[in-house]
Formats: structure tokens, sequence, C-alpha cells
């Protein structure tokens, strides 16, 4: 067994071989390494079809069409030009933004700038299991209401939000709906048309795919209007200019049709490793599970060990990688936002890890991280 034990995939995933093979072929002067607006000969027109095939292959992993998929840097500039875009575009409708206080950073760091602009925002407060009751959303909503944004899969809990039922509330109401789907392509069915979604970005790093590639879909191209945030050669439908990087996108294509065959055996790989994996952590004294009401995806488990700050029980074990919450609150060095919005106090925040699992993660792994977690917390406590 390879140490460390990587158990932080929510961070990032690492490359599937099949797709690394499917990107050198892109890479070099032996392959299809042609720029894909070079149209006028064989190997920029291989390209383009290489592009396309992977916009296919994208669409098809949440039921839309490829027409309706563009390319960005990943999640995170998806979601700054859907709800940029999006927002902006629709103000002459009205001014008021709402979203969750569980969102990840890139969502909710948005929607504040977009209130400094001027738009109205309310941020509300799921239930203490991260749940936001339909209920609530419907109260929150006004007729100068233009758009939500919501994450699918919580990113440090693994809460799921009913995201059809939400669709079904903004549909009736003319209200545009933004997904953030980085944590849940691939790993839940999605239907974008079923759900009534608008608008869902999506990354192809959480899935086995490269870093530094994602995409945005739109139901239709009109909500965005002229709103691109990048301007310079009218690529990707004039919203995102720049020569594409089909090695890139080619990987996130090859990920997410990897990542629809694979998705059963997945799940259920995953789900009976995530219920092992608390079975054996459950028995440390002062152990739970945040969350533990909701309905979680199977990758995602977050603890907190009373008594137990686990900044120090990470540094006490080395060979098992996993995280304290979001790759982006550890950068800041913040207590994480999430699970303050869900109540809990900062001594239970400093308290908690996020243990993610991925496609090759082993039983012979989630023994090893069992039996030094456990070592270490009771190191900890003497």
């Amino acid at each position: 067994m390879k140490l460390p034990v990587y158990l932080d995939n929510a961070a990032t995933t690492p490359l599937d071989l099949q797709v690394a093979d499917r990107m050198l072929s892109h890479l070099t002067g032996e392959g299809r390494f042609g720029n894909p607006a070079a149209i006028n000969h064989a190997l920029g027109r291989s390209a383009r079809d290489a592009v396309e095939e992977a916009r296919t292959q994208v669409a098809d992993l949440i039921s839309a069409r490829p027409q309706q998929i563009i390319w960005t840097s990943g999640a995170t500039e998806s979601i700054n030009l859907a709800l940029k875009g999006a927002a902006r575009n629709a103000r002459i409708k009205g001014n008021h933004l709402v979203t969750l206080a569980t969102e990840h950073k890139a969502g909710i760091d948005v929607c504040e700038a977009l209130a400094r602009e001027g738009f109205e925002l309310t941020v509300l407060t799921p239930d203490p299991d991260g749940i936001l009751k339909l209920d609530n959303l419907a109260r929150a909503l006004r007729p100068g209401t233009i758009l939500i944004s919501v994450m699918h899969v919580n990113n440090e809990t693994g809460v799921i939000q009913n995201i059809a039922e939400m669709g079904r509330l903004t549909r009736e109401r003319n209200i545009l709906l933004h997904v953030d789907a980085a944590q849940s392509a691939g790993k839940l069915p999605i239907d974008v048309e079923e759900y009534n979604v608008d608008l869902m970005s999506l990354s192809a790093h959480k899935v086995y795919g490269p870093k530094g590639v994602g995409a945005l879909f739109f139901r239709d191209r009109g909500i965005l209007g002229d709103q691109a945030l990048i301007h310079g050669g009218g690529h990707e439908q004039g919203l995102r200019a720049g020569t594409l990087a089909t090695h890139q996108i080619v990987g996130m294509g090859a990920a997410f049709s990897l990542a629809g065959i694979n998705m059963e055996i997945d799940y259920e790989k995953l789900s009976r490793l995530k219920n092992k994996l608390w079975s054996g952590l459950s028995k440390i004294e002062g152990a739970w599970v945040n969350c533990m009401a909701a309905r979680t995806a199977p990758a995602i488990l977050n603890i907190g060990i009373e008594g137990i700050d686990s900044e120090d029980l990470l540094l006490e074990m080395d060979t098992v990688a996993l995280s304290t919450g979001a790759a982006c609150s550890s950068i800041l060095q913040e207590p994480s936002h999430v699970l303050r919005a869900l109540g809990l106090s900062d001594e239970s925040i400093a308290s908690t890890l996020r243990l993610s699992l991925g496609r090759f993660t082993t039983e012979e792994e989630i023994d090893y991280a069992i039996a030094a977690i456990t070592n270490a917390a009771d190191l900890l406590r003497g």
C-alpha cells in the first residue's frame, strides 16, 4: 500500500490514467496538437473535432446539448461567468439575488461582489442538517428576484440539496437557477432539463480529470447576453475568448465519459467504504458526524472528535492525507463558514475533519486510516 493514504478527493482527484493517455495524444508533434481555431488545415480541424467530441461528452453526462456547453478554466470561472453574466443581463427585470450561507467561497464571493454593484442579496441559512427547505426559499423570493445560486453537493459536508424541487419553484416564477455541480457531476445522476436548471458550473479535476479546465452549461444563450468576462477573439459563442487548451478539454471530456460509465459502480463502492470508515471512527470517544440526518454524497464524510484539535491531529499523523475543511478555507486560515452557518461553535469547528474518498480508494486504505486516526487521537489525549 502506498503512503500517504489519500482521503482528500473533495479537494482534487488524481488523474485517471485513461484520461492522461488521451491528453498526451494532443500535446506532442506526433499527436493532434493543432490550434482548434486553425480550421484551414488538417491538424487544426483534427483538434477542433476533438474539442467538439469532448463538448458532447460533457453535455451527455448532464443530459444537455453540446451547443449549451462552453469551456472555462474551471468551476470558479464558470461561476463568475454565470452569476455576473446572468445577473447583469437580467437587471432590467430586477436586482434581487438569493444564495446560501453554505455555498463555496467562489459563489459567495461573486454574489457579494454583485451586491457591491448595487444588487440586493439574500443569503439563506439552511437547517442544522445542511438542507435548505423549499418553504424557506419560497419565502425569500419577491417580484424582483432574478437569480438563485446553490451548490448541488456541498464540498465540506457532502449534503445534497434537492435541485429538482428548487428548479420547479424557479421555473414557475421565471427566476434563473444556477447550480454549482463541481462536487456532483459524474458522481450523481444529473438531468438539467428534468431539474429545470438554467446555468450549471462544472469542473474536471473533481472527477479524475485535469486541473485548469471546466465548463459552463447554459439553457439558452440569451441568459448571458453579451456579458463576457474575457474578450479577445469571440471564441466560445463570444463568451470566453482565448485559444482553447485542447489537451485539457480532451481530458475533461474523457473524464466525464468515464464518470458516466463508472457512476453506479463508484457510487456503490464509495457508499460501502464510507460506511466502513465511519463504523471504525465512531468508536473513538467523542466522535460525531456533521449533518448526519441529511442525505449526503458517498464520497464525503465530515466528522468531529470532541476535545481534539484537528490541526494537531493532522500534525500527529502524516501518513493520511485529509483536510479540516475546504482547500480554499485552508488557504485563508479561517474557521469553516459552512459549519459556522450550520450552528457549530468555533470549538467544534476546530475539532472537525473532512475525509473524502475516491474511485481509487481501497479497503486496505480505509482500515489504515481508521487505525491511524484512532491512534493519533489517543496520543493527543495522553
